[in-house]
């Protein structure tokens, strides 16, 4: 699909409750789904969104009041626009759905099933994706076809297209073949009235086996007659073809001037290689066109292989450039030698040879093995010297996950290219299979190494220093976890939070990190510096009812004061969770921690939160600043954030800031603290000079 990690889904969402359009949003985002979500309070306010930019997707509640989801349907019509309709529903009801589906809406997602949910917007999204896909492909095509049907005019070639064995289509050459002065003649006439009566039964059959779908022959040869009846040898060609989208045949049909068996030959040296004999570019091509279309329309297998010689310069200025064909000649005659009948060769290229043969991936891998193997031990005889030469061979699985001809040759001119960058004489094979089975084991040895680093204590800290803008000297550090995978490699929690989060391994996780940083406050404290560290934590924790019971535990162990401990919530989580972080935020605090609120001001309505919410500090979302100094929407956002900080006795901080323009507009507009690599990387040490 189009849509990757790196588009964002333009999202309307239309719900009365404020809260119920952040969950779904949050549910996107932990999900990797970057989002643009927006939600217009009124009829108006959503026929201006659809009027003033393009949108994916539209979540509507069943129940909403404010805009109701028939107005939406109605609005969306209105504009004309390809705009999915997903209905959200607290329980599916029978009657409510048959009404919604009849009214054009493409889908239900179930709001207590995040999940479901969240399968129907991918769903939606990239069904949306495929028809766009389409729409410009058609354009595409209407122009290729436009140019096309120039060419065929225009060629000395006989050309006509016949559907159910009716002429719809013949260029001039194709009528003055024939005697015909214009197509108004030939339009609706049986091609069977184009060949001679002795012939006739045999073509009819021809004919009946071509629209069961049958392989048309290479070439088919027959007595033909013209318009007058004046009966001439002529050879014709078939291809599946369609036109006006109607399918049909293109049929070429030439004068056979030559001896038959004279014909055959040059048919046969068309289609060859001088060089090696096996089939040439063109004609391989087309062989794989065939191939990769039964993959994607009858789930046939198929593997491509593309073999070079390694070092194949060296060898020529062994050999010497005169023997250059002799060179591929002996190539040929080895690889021909390997094949099975069923198999097809070909010059592909200067010096590279290709072959395609039916069978799974394990078929395939097998002819790889063999092909390398019979070059590695075997000399080839190259006119009357020999050598030894081992191949690089880079081969495809060819299925219904990857049917399209240039993805094909892309991957196996890589896995040919991989093969010679490390010496040669070895194979590779993409098999998309391969990769699902792939991602499977990465994501299992993802749990292992995450189960052992809190089994072992392989987690480590590494700390940022947060700095005051407003004069304040005391040390504040923002800790961040990471995962030391051995060899001195440090991985960051982005790497692995989704998997843990999928494996229940977060709370774990969490409860290491409070633990660590409590234990490094009591460490600096016992060597007379006070450090406050920021701690995050994430959606796990506030589910656990135990863990402000194993901090008032630590603290007291360490003698640490707990307002050296600051824990961090992220604001889509508190705003989908708000009752279980309310009852977090009063039980740490009860333990003398404080509360933060990170990714701050980047909901649906986040200074609403605040009178739900009350944390001692806010951190503004990264995204406010990136490009600060250029972006006027991002610094007026950051005043209004630190103003009703302020306001509210909140402390601000500022995070990823880059440059010292930055610095001075967060001063301006009042942020308390800062923090970001242009101040200072975050590191294993905490060594920065606060004074």
């Amino acid at each position: 699909m189009a849509n990757g990690p790196d588009q964002a889904l333009r999202l309307i969402i239309v719900d009365d409750s404020v809260e119920a359009a952040e969950a779904i949003v949050s549910t996107l985002r932990n999900a990797g789904v970057a989002v643009r979500p927006s939600r217009p309070e009124s009829v108006d306010a959503l026929g201006a969104q659809l009027a003033a930019q393009p949108m994916d997707l539209a979540l509507v509640a069943q129940d909403a009041a404010s805009v109701p989801l028939q107005d939406v349907i109605d609005c969306i019509k209105a504009s004309g626009k390809d705009l999915p309709v997903v209905v959200v529903v607290d329980q599916v009801d029978d009657a409510a759905l048959t009404r919604a589906l009849a009214n054009g809406v493409r889908g239900i997602a179930l709001r207590h099933q995040p999940q479901q949910l969240l399968g129907v917007v991918r769903t939606e999204w990239s069904d949306l994706e495929a028809r766009r896909a389409l729409r410009r492909l058609e354009a595409q095509v209407r122009e290729t076809e436009r140019r096309c049907d120039a060419l065929i005019e225009s060629s000395r070639d006989p050309i006509a297209y016949i559907h159910e064995g009716m002429h719809i289509r013949a260029n001039a050459a194709y009528m003055e073949m024939f005697g015909f002065e214009s197509f108004d003649d030939l339009e609706g006439m049986s091609l069977l009235d184009m060949v001679a009566p002795k012939h006739v039964d045999g073509f009819r059959n021809l004919l009946k086996g071509l629209s069961k779908g049958e392989a048309p022959p290479p070439r088919y040869e027959l007595e033909a007659r013209d318009g007058e009846g004046n009966p001439f040898p002529a050879v014709m060609e078939f291809t599946p073809a369609s036109y006006e989208g109607e399918p049909c045949l293109q049929v070429i049909f030439r004068r056979q001037e030559l001896d038959p068996e004279l014909a055959k030959e040059v048919e046969e040296l068309r289609q060859r290689d001088q060089v090696t004999g096996l089939l040439n570019r063109p004609t391989f091509l087309h062989t794989l066109e065939d191939a990769v279309a039964d993959a994607a329309q009858r789930q046939g297998q198929y593997g491509l292989l593309l073999v070079e010689p390694d070092h194949y310069q060296r060898l020529l200025q062994e050999i010497g450039l005169d023997s250059a064909d002799a060179l591929l000649r002996g190539l040929a005659e080895r690889l021909q030698g390997v094949l099975g009948a069923d198999a097809t060769a070909a010059r592909f290229g200067e010096h590279t040879l290709a072959a395609l043969a039916r069978g799974d991936h394990v078929a395939t891998e097998a002819l790889a093995e063999k092909i390398r193997e019979a070059f590695a031990s075997h000399v080839v005889e190259i006119g009357e010297r020999s050598a030894a030469i081992t191949v690089s061979i880079g081969g495809v699985q060819i299925g219904e996950k990857i049917a399209s001809v240039s993805q094909v040759l892309n991957k196996a001119i890589e896995g040919v290219q991989a093969s010679a960058n490390v010496g040669g004489n070895r194979f590779g094979i993409f098999d998309p299979g391969a990769v699902d089975r792939a991602e499977q084991e990465r994501i299992d040895a993802w749990v292992t190494h995450l189960r052992d680093a809190l089994d072992n204590d392989r987690f480590l800290l590494h700390y940022q220093p947060v700095i005051s803008l407003q004069g304040e000297t005391r040390a504040m550090y923002e800790a961040y976890i990471r995962l030391d995978v051995g060899a001195g490699e440090m991985v960051p929690p982005l790497s692995f939070q989704q998997i843990a989060e999928e494996h229940g391994l977060l709370w774990e996780i969490d409860r290491w990190v409070v633990g660590r940083a409590i234990k490094v406050i009591g460490e600096q404290q016992q060597a007379g510096k006070d450090v406050t560290l920021l701690v995050k934590i994430t959606q796990a924790s506030l589910a656990d009812d135990t863990l402000a019971k194993f901090v008032g535990e630590r603290l007291a162990a360490t003698g640490v004061a707990g307002e050296r401990l600051i824990l961090q919530l992220p604001e889509a989580k508190v705003f989908t969770h708000l009752r279980a972080a309310q009852e977090f935020a009063a039980a740490i605090t009860a333990c003398g921690c404080l509360v933060g609120l990170e990714q701050f001001g980047v909901g649906l309505d986040s200074f609403q939160l605040l009178s739900h919410f009350d944390p001692a500090y806010l951190k503004l979302d990264r995204s406010f600043t990136e490009d600060l100094p250029k972006n006027q929407a991002s610094q007026q956002r950051v005043a209004e954030i630190a103003e009703k900080a302020r306001s509210l006795g909140i402390r601000s901080i500022a995070e990823f800031v880059q440059d010292a323009s930055s610095m001075a507009i967060l001063f301006s507009a009042g942020i308390d603290f800062v923090e970001g690599n242009f101040l200072a990387p975050a590191g294993p040490e905490m060594s920065y000079d606060f004074e």
